[in-house]
């Protein structure tokens, strides 16, 4: 949050370092860019528009009454709030009937449900040979290295 505010746009070192950044745990990865996304949203401000104010439709609803169900918050509400994709907001009882799972086992099945659906970008197949000879190239001269 403190490089967020500060006008950073991209932080390395963002989500998943453990041990000072010697290891890395995806269920911690999962975990850290759900509260990225937090700050995110957080950054981006009230939306001070007509639409995000809702004042009209509260004063169309009227004193004594609700505007939940009005035509603006049914259209809006999805969106109005940032929502976690990993918490589990339902009662302890229905968690508990549904397995009990906690944030881990959660962020555990986001990371691998993550890999499962990936999609390489394409690629220009000469783009992508001239790196590969790129690569081959580095690599004949840095044997020892992680190249």
């Amino acid at each position: 949050m403190a490089t967020m505010m500060a006008g950073v746009n991209f932080n390395l070192h963002t989500a998943g370092w453990l041990e000072g950044g010697l290891a890395i745990g995806y269920e911690k990865f999962m975990l850290d860019d759900d509260q990225a996304s937090m700050a995110g949203a957080y950054i981006r401000g009230v939306d001070l528009s007509d639409n995000g104010l809702a004042l009209q439709a509260m004063l169309d609803s009227g004193p004594g009454q609700h505007f939940l169900g009005s035509p603006h918050t049914l259209a809006n509400f999805e969106d109005a709030f940032w929502r976690s994709r990993l918490s589990d907001n339902n009662s302890f009882e229905q968690w508990a009937m549904d397995g009990a799972h906690d944030a881990a086992v959660r962020a555990n099945g986001r990371w691998k449900q993550q890999l499962a659906d990936y999609e390489a970008p394409p690629l220009d197949e000469a783009i992508d040979e001239e790196l590969r000879d790129w690569l081959a190239v580095r690599r004949a001269a840095a044997p020892d290295s992680d190249v």
